[in-house]
């Protein structure tokens, strides 16, 4: 059986972790979407979808489970979202979330949905890891050491860092886009 478990990944911490270990107990596939892949440099997403699937491949590799990792780019038509990541992944029997909307809109399309606790949700939480790595506080310690070392390796710190610094009235600076 093959499962599907999307996320933004950014970054791939140990409450994913520990949850891809206990989806690892249920299914002989997994499917890890990444979520939001278009996104990046910005302080919500600071790393690009290449950078995430690396994270996620490293830090799975040691659990017994064949995985593969799909970027799934955004799609605000909430109603045609499950079809969207259907076509841009494996085949999969059961999907894997806490998040309320991602459970609606499987539900709806008819896709069976497991749950699984959170995991240390008040640390192991994206946005309070984001805000630790921006102020040089501890955040080693909550991401599997493979994501620690691409961390390192892509220069993360100092791009979340930057792109997080704000102009002199309070705001962030709105850049030109780099095309």
């Amino acid at each position: 059986m093959r499962g599907f478990y999307i996320g933004r990944f950014q970054p791939f911490h140990n409450g994913h972790h520990r949850m891809v270990e206990e989806i690892a107990k249920e299914v002989d596939e997994l499917v890890l979407g990444i979520g939001s892949a278009g996104d990046s440099h910005s302080p919500r997403n600071p790393f690009t979808a290449g950078e995430r699937v690396m994270m996620v491949t490293k830090s799975v590799a040691d659990f017994d489970i064949t995985t593969y990792a799909v970027p799934i780019e955004d799609l605000d038509r909430n109603s045609v979202w499950v079809s969207h990541v259907q076509s841009m992944s494996p085949a999969f029997d059961v999907a894997y979330s806490n998040n309320p909307l991602v459970i609606q809109l499987f539900s709806e399309a008819g896709v069976e949905v497991h749950q699984s606790p959170m995991f240390n949700r008040d640390v192991l939480e994206g946005t309070e890891l984001r805000d630790r790595m921006r102020h040089d506080e501890n955040w080693r310690d909550l991401v599997p050491d493979p994501v620690e070392r691409i961390i390192d390796e892509v220069g993360g710190i100092e791009r979340l860092q930057r792109v997080s610094d704000t102009d002199s009235n309070g705001g962030r600076e709105d850049y030109p886009s780099p095309s």
